[in-house]
Order: C-alpha cells, then structure tokens, then sequence
C-alpha cells in the first residue's frame, strides 16, 4: 500500500497542469479526469457510483471519449458537482478568428468604459486615443458602448436599505419565503 505524500496544493498543481495538458488536445470535450481528482475520488470508487468498470472510467476519462448525454448526467451526480464544470467552455470551441473578435469587443467595451469615467483630461485624451485605435483595426466596433454600470457603489461607511427596513429571522422560517 503506497501512501499519498503530496499536499493539497501540490494535487491541485498537478491536476491544474493535466487540465491545460488537455485544452489543448483537439477534440477535448470534457474535464472528467481533472474533476474526479480534484474531487480526490479514485477511479474505483467513481466506477462504482456509476456501476461501471474502472477500465469503463478510464476510458471514459479521455478527453476526446463522446458520452452521451445519460452518461454526461451520471458523472455529474458521481462526481457531485454542476454539469458545466465537466464541460469545455464555449470559448475553447470558437474558431481562432471569432475567438480574436470576442477578444477585441471585450477590449472596445472596456476602452469605452475608461473613457466615459475619466477623470482628467488626460485620462480621457488616452482612452479616446485608445478607442480610435481600435475602430482603425476593426471599424465595426465603432458602434459598440461601454460596460453597463449598476449603480453607485457604496462607501463602507454606508447602508443599504435593508437596515432602514429589516427582515426578521422569522420570516427565514415562515411559509411565504421562497424554497
């Protein structure tokens, strides 16, 4: 019987490295492997919930092995996490050029934003400079607008309204909260 030395850290580590490992792979369509070990589930113990065989689970666990959606389901609840963790995420999926399009709306939003809560002159010069730059790369983002804003945040020293009108513990209790 070997006996695990490793630190949580150091598992995480190495199950961060094996997910980046597996990004990269083409065809990757799930995270079963990383999940399962960051879950520190065995591959046994995993076969079992699913009533499978563990040579099933390693099979399974590549990352280009299709499941199908009942199998999908079923790793979910042996493993006892949401199901879109054991998936890829939808930006590893786009093609390099819609990906790169994303990429600059997200930097035009955010040159917009700078812009609109300048402070000085020179800040606003900047952004401004900023903002041309990138409509002269890519001209369609001139009608883009910046990140919506909710609100003023609030100092430490303020309240919400809660604290004008509080909700008792009782109401946690009572047939009228939700759940």
């Amino acid at each position: 019987m070997s006996v695990n030395l490793k630190n949580s850290s150091e598992q995480r580590r190495e199950v961060a490295i094996e997910a980046k490992k597996n990004r990269k792979k083409p065809g990757a369509v799930h995270y079963l492997a990383e999940v399962r070990n960051r879950q520190g589930l065995s591959r046994r113990c995993v076969a079992k919930r699913l009533g499978i065989s563990v040579a099933e689970v390693r099979e399974q666990e590549e990352p280009s092995f299709d499941l199908t959606l009942s199998q999908l389901y079923r790793w979910q609840a042996a493993l006892g996490v949401p199901i879109h963790e054991l998936l890829h995420e939808l930006e590893d999926t786009l093609l390099p050029d819609v990906m790169g399009r994303a990429r600059m709306l997200r930097v035009m939003k955010t040159a917009y934003t700078v812009k609109s809560n300048a402070q000085t002159g020179k800040q606003q010069q900047l952004a401004s400079h900023l903002v041309e730059q990138l409509v002269d790369a890519m001209p369609e983002l001139r009608d883009v607008s910046s990140w919506p804003s909710v609100g003023k945040r609030r100092l430490t020293e303020e309240f919400g309204r809660i604290v004008e009108n509080p909700i008792s513990e009782q109401w946690f209790y009572s047939s009228n909260s939700i759940g």
